[in-house]
């Protein structure tokens, strides 16, 4: 009788074994999977704060794994003291149904737990339906909706652009979001810091470190609106590098067309001053912001991201 899977951490000679599997993930869309590209970093990068885990359905799980010998994988994250995120579930088309996902979910949520979180969140493309039911079956309930907008970068900005505060009011741009429906709508989440596809609750201290950094942007009298830009980052389009400047959250008062329009010309042409080509900026899933950004004629993502989220 063979033994049953080895739940472990991840070894960096599991590279192939995990490629094998997650290549042609999306395969039908025409969309990669990005963890053949990711992988030898995550596992690199493992430590206190963040966990990768496998599936191993050998027997012996010591020698070096090959393709075939994992089956699925898993990564959690402490973000903040209390918050956690997972992330990079996949299981092989062979081995699903075999309750592989509810194992790596549990393990997520038990090394969370140890790190002092009480919620660990997620996040799935609309249009990946099983990726949606396999997140509720698991224990993770709605939490929110977002959706990327890309303004070009704009050295010489537009007339949009002449509400952009020369100093940015961190504490202005606080107040804002502490009252603003797009915080509730969003729970009070923006793009994490640090990670990369990941979200966590926005702080006064971070938008003061954000001024400090010249990375915020704030707008109007009294600050009608604010953008928070976390990073810059190059990945590989049409054979080409494209550098992007990503921004954590873009808000304004919902159905202010003309604040919308100075927040993301702020966003552009901040953008603009670091070189990059193009930018990616988070915004509510709603009609109301949606169509703002179209009023701006700022090009838009064809579908939304959803959030959920699972108490601990």
């Amino acid at each position: 009788m063979s033994s049953p899977p080895t739940l472990r951490q991840a070894r960096a000679s599991d590279d192939e074994a995990v490629a094998s599997f997650t290549r042609e993930t999306w395969a039908e869309r025409a969309v990669s999977d990005y963890i053949p590209d990711v992988f030898a970093e995550w596992v690199a990068s493992d430590g206190d704060d963040q966990r990768t885990f496998v599936v191993d359905v050998r027997d012996d799980p010591s020698p070096p794994a090959e393709p075939g010998d994992v089956a699925a994988i898993a990564q959690g994250h402490r973000l903040t003291s209390w918050e956690a995120w997972a992330s990079g579930m996949r299981v092989a088309p062979d081995h699903r149904g075999r309750g592989f996902s509810e194992a790596l979910c549990d393990a997520i949520f038990e090394w969370a737990r140890e790190r002092g979180c009480v919620v660990c969140r997620n996040m799935t493309f609309s249009w990946n339906g099983a990726g949606l039911g396999s997140s509720r079956r698991l224990g993770f309930d709605p939490c929110t909706e977002i959706r990327w907008a890309h303004p070009t970068p704009d050295a010489d900005g537009s007339g949009d652009s002449a509400a952009v505060d020369s100093s940015p009011h961190p504490d202005g741009a606080w107040a804002f979001w502490s009252d603003s429906v797009a915080r509730d709508r969003l729970r009070g989440l923006v793009m994490d810091r640090d990670e990369s596809w990941a979200l966590a609750t926005l702080t006064r201290d971070r938008l003061h470190r954000a001024a400090d950094e010249g990375r915020l942007v704030t707008v109007g009298a009294g600050t009608r609106g604010f953008t928070e830009r976390i990073r810059t980052f190059e990945r590989e389009e049409d054979g080409e590098p494209v550098e992007y400047a990503e921004y954590a959250i873009a808000a304004w008062p919902d159905g202010d067309t003309e604040a919308a329009a100075a927040v993301l010309a702020g966003a552009a042409r901040d953008a603009a001053a670091l070189g990059v080509d193009r930018t990616r900026v988070m915004l509510p899933e709603d009609v109301t912001w949606v169509s703002d950004v179209a009023a701006a004629r700022v090009e838009i993502a064809d579908e939304p991201a959803f959030v959920l989220a699972a108490r601990l």
